[in-house]
C-alpha cells in the first residue's frame, strides 16, 4: 500500500495540532478574547472583531464542489504559494531531503525549499521538445532515494504549455513509495487539459494545487486550495496555523462561488482564451518577434531578436510584462500576460513602432 503519510518528516507525522477556541454557532463568544463591539469600517458579514473560522468548513465544500472532490480531500491555503511551502515544510529535513524542480518554471518551488535548508535538483525541460519533462532523468534522479517532493506545473509557468499525461503518470508510478508529486494546476482553467485530481485515488502520493487567483480573479484574496489523499489533508491541517485565512477573503471567495460568479468566470475565461489565440497571431506577423510558444494559459512567452528594446517600447506605452532573460534557455524572452482587447492592441501597437 502507498502509504504518503510515511514520506512526512516523523516529528510531523506525531505533530499534536494547536487547540484553539471551540467553534460553536449559536452561542454568544466569551471565550476567545475578542472585542465585542465592530469597528465602524467593518462591512463584512460575519464581522472582523470575532476570529474567521480556524480552518473554513464552508469554504472548503464549496471549493471542493468546484474541483470536484471530496471535501476532506480541500484544503484551503492563503494562495498556492503557502501550499508549496506546507508540502516542503511537512517533507523535507533540512541538510537531508531533496526536491526536484523542472525549470523554467515557477520560482516559488525553489524559494521554499531553500528557506527549509533542503536540496534542490533541477532537471530542466526540453526545449527542442516543446518544454517536455525530462522522464528519464527524473526517474533516474528520484531512484537515489533522497528526493522527497517532485514539483510539477501543468500549464508551466513561464512557458505555457500542458504537460503530457503519459509523462506524469509515468512519474506518479515510478515515484510511488519514495516521494510526493505536486502538480500545480493554477492555469488550468485556460488549458484544454483535464485536471490530475482524479488520479488520487489510484495514486495517494498526488497532491494537486489549484488556485482562485488567476480564472476567478482573486489575486488579491489569497485563496488557493490543496487537494489530496484524505490522510494527507489531516496531516498537513496540523501544520496550518489557525484562522490563516481572514474573514473578508473568505466572504469574498463564497461570494466568487455562487452560481452566477462561476458562469461569469467561465466567460471571462473563454474570452481570455480568444484573445490568446488573437493576440498570438499578432504578435508573430511583428518583424521584431523572433518566436511566439504555444499557451494554455492566460499569458504567451514570447522570443525577441531585440528584447531589450521590445521591452523599451513596452515601457514607453506604460506596459509592464515579465523579463525572463536571465533564466536559462530563455535569453530572449518575454512573458506577456493575454489582457483586455485594447490592452492587447496597445501592447501590439507598441511593438510595431
Amino acid at each position: 500500500m502507498n502509504d504518503p503519510i510515511a514520506l512526512a518528516r516523523p516529528e510531523i507525522r506525531t505533530l499534536a495540532a494547536y487547540e484553539h477556541a471551540s467553534w460553536e454557532s449559536g452561542f454568544e463568544r466569551l471565550h476567545a478574547n475578542e472585542l465585542p463591539w465592530r469597528a465602524i469600517t467593518d462591512h463584512t458579514l460575519a464581522g472582523l472583531n470575532r476570529y474567521p473560522e480556524p480552518h473554513p468548513a464552508a469554504l472548503a465544500a464549496l471549493l471542493a464542489d468546484l474541483y470536484g472532490v471530496l471535501p476532506q480531500q480541500a484544503l484551503p491555503c492563503r494562495g498556492s504559494d503557502e501550499a508549496i511551502d506546507l508540502v516542503v515544510r511537512a517533507f523535507c529535513a533540512a541538510g537531508r531531503d531533496a526536491v526536484i524542480l523542472c525549470p523554467p518554471t515557477f520560482g516559488m518551488y525553489a524559494v521554499a525549499t531553500r528557506v527549509q535548508g533542503a536540496a534542490v535538483v533541477t532537471i530542466p525541460l526540453l526545449r527542442d521538445k516543446g518544454f517536455a519533462l525530462d522522464v528519464d532523468a527524473i526517474e533516474a534522479r528520484c531512484a537515489r532515494g533522497d528526493v522527497k517532493l517532485i514539483f510539477l506545473c501543468t500549464p508551466n509557468n513561464p512557458t505555457g504549455n500542458a504537460l503530457e499525461p503519459a509523462s506524469v503518470t509515468r512519474i506518479l508510478h515510478s515515484s510511488a513509495g519514495r516521494a510526493l508529486v505536486v502538480a500545480d494546476e493554477a492555469y488550468l482553467e485556460f488549458a484544454a487539459a483535464d485536471s490530475l485530481a482524479p488520479l488520487i485515488a489510484q495514486f495517494p502520493h498526488l497532491v494537486v494545487l489549484r488556485t482562485l487567483s488567476k480564472a476567478f480573479g482573486l489575486a488579491g484574496a489569497r485563496i488557493g486550495t490543496l487537494i489530496a489523499d484524505v490522510r494527507l489533508v489531516s496531516l498537513l491541517r496540523n501544520v496550518l496555523p489557525p484562522y490563516a485565512i481572514a474573514q473578508p477573503c473568505i466572504e469574498a471567495a463564497q461570494q466568487a462561488l455562487a452560481p452566477a460568479q462561476q458562469r461569469l468566470a467561465r466567460e471571462r475565461v473563454a474570452a481570455i482564451v480568444s484573445e490568446r489565440a488573437r493576440l498570438g497571431a499578432a504578435l508573430r506577423e511583428l518583424p521584431a518577434v523572433a518566436h511566439v510558444w504555444p499557451s494554455e494559459a492566460n499569458f504567451l512567452l514570447v522570443e525577441f531578436d531585440d528584447p531589450a528594446g521590445a521591452l523599451a517600447r513596452l515601457r514607453k506605452a506604460r506596459l509592464l510584462v515579465r523579463d525572463f532573460r536571465d533564466r536559462p534557455g530563455l535569453e530572449r524572452a518575454l512573458r506577456i500576460t493575454v489582457g483586455s482587447p485594447e490592452q492587447n492592441d496597445r501592447l501590439v501597437r507598441s511593438l510595431a513602432c
